[in-house]
């Protein structure tokens, strides 16, 4: 019979890569873990694991096993909220990976949120801020419970089958300009634009890291230009300030955009273009009564940010 806990090690071999990086994840020491894997070896019956240089990689079977292994930890993620469930209503910590934007934006209220509805501390948040990709790999690697990503109509995202996600908001990207600017290309405030007329422009991205500059780059293109990159950030409020200076233009996000806009000129695009914003968590572990109480309250329409609109 093959033992569960193994299937676990196997299955974080395959997300961290190498016995060292899967010992210090699972607080075990690389002897154990390599001995484990020994003993899930016999149990399967043929190899799971081979040499590849100085590292191990899966076999077909390993591969098979870790597949399996995925829906099995997902049952018993469910199992355990269950009982948690049946014991207590809200206790627990509740990791969270959010990219810059959603963690001043969404998490930021939901702690005060959580100070304002809950009578005692029982439900303690943790935050790590990460692009979509990076908190999808934490996701993965289990060293996080719920992680906002964001996807964008240009530039969709596909999630794995062990992954719960639910679409939280959907908020248009908006072309920023300096009033000058506008105003040169004949721009009442808050008018539809073809991005066309902006590529002459001297144009802000954030770095080439992000799916943000990756949106960008397929925006443009669709309209027929390449973009004259002068700067690279991957901070919307430095992009926009700079924006407000003169520097050049911008798309953003609305979510993304500085409290004060005053000095910028928004516009959204006549082929719109909008980003999509997912809660996404490992399958099984939405029902956890910690998990399930953040989630509610990210997902009231009350907590979804509407009033940001181009000035």
């Amino acid at each position: 019979m093959l033992d569960v806990r193994r299937l676990r090690i196997l299955q974080h071999l395959a997300a961290y890569g190498t016995v060292a990086a899967t010992a210090e994840a699972l607080h075990l020491t690389p002897p154990a873990v390599s001995q484990h894997l020994a003993a899930l070896q016999k149990e399967a019956g043929t190899p799971v694991v081979e040499k590849q240089g100085r590292t191990l990689r899966l076999t077909a079977a390993g591969e098979l096993l870790v597949a399996h292994a995925e829906i099995i930890l997902a049952e018993l993620a469910a199992a355990e909220s269950g009982l948690a469930a049946l014991q207590s209503g809200r206790r627990g910590i509740v990791r969270i990976t959010a990219f810059a934007s959603a963690a001043r934006t969404l998490i930021a209220p939901l702690w005060q949120r959580l100070a304002d509805t809950d009578s005692t501390p029982e439900l303690s948040l943790r935050l790590s801020v990460r692009e979509p990709d990076e908190a999808l790999d934490e996701l993965h690697k289990r060293s996080t419970d719920l992680a906002l990503v964001h996807s964008y109509t240009s530039l969709p995202r596909r999630f794995p089958a062990t992954y719960e996600q639910t679409l939280l908001m959907e908020e248009p990207v908006l072309l920023a300009l300096h009033p000058r600017q506008a105003g040169e290309l004949g721009l009442e405030p808050g008018q539809p634009v073809d991005l066309s007329h902006a590529a002459d422009l001297p144009w802000l991205t954030p770095g080439p890291e992000t799916s943000c500059y990756e949106m960008i780059q397929r925006a443009c293109g669709a309209a027929g230009f390449v973009p004259d990159i002068r700067t690279r950030s991957s901070d919307f409020g430095v992009l926009a300030a700079l924006v407000a200076a003169g520097a050049g233009t911008a798309l953003i996000p609305r979510m993304a955009l500085p409290d004060t806009t005053e000095f910028l000129s928004l516009h959204p695009l006549l082929q719109p273009l909008s980003r999509s914003i997912f809660t996404v968590s490992r399958a099984g572990t939405s029902k956890r009564p910690d998990l399930q109480r953040v989630l509610q309250l990210l997902h009231d329409p009350a907590a979804i940010p509407t009033a940001k609109r181009p000035a």
